[in-house]
């Protein structure tokens, strides 16, 4: 119950459910995630951390960088249904479809460059 909990509260929010939207396009490090959607850093670490609490995301730490992805299939059954819904419900909205847009420019962009620039 604590589990279904935990990610109802996670995907109570529209901006945590835009980032789960744009992991499906693969791994994000934390500078990606901030440009895409222009929130302040702290605000996507608190984003971040309620979906990996909800164990909605996973992380991994590259040197100074860390990285979040969508769980894989050993995700528990609950997780996979939730990540299912939303790609069926909302994957396809007015607003999902330009996050890919920006996304697209942004993958070209280099990542070191884009932490650098926000990190001045």
């Amino acid at each position: 119950m604590r589990e279904f909990m935990a990610i109802t509260k996670a995907l109570s929010d529209p901006s945590r459910v835009r980032i789960l939207l744009a992991l499906r396009r693969g791994e994000l490090c934390v500078c990606q995630i901030t440009e895409l959607f222009g929130f302040a850093p702290s605000t996507v670490s608190k984003h971040l951390s309620i979906l990996h609490h909800a164990g909605l995301i996973r992380s991994r730490k590259a040197e100074r960088w860390v990285y979040y992805c969508l769980p894989g299939k050993s995700a528990p059954v609950v997780v996979r249904e939730a990540l299912d819904w939303v790609t069926k419900s909302l994957g396809k909205s007015g607003e999902a479809v330009a996050d890919v847009k920006r996304l697209v420019k942004i993958l070209k962009m280099d990542v070191r460059e884009i932490c650098r620039r926000q990190c001045r």
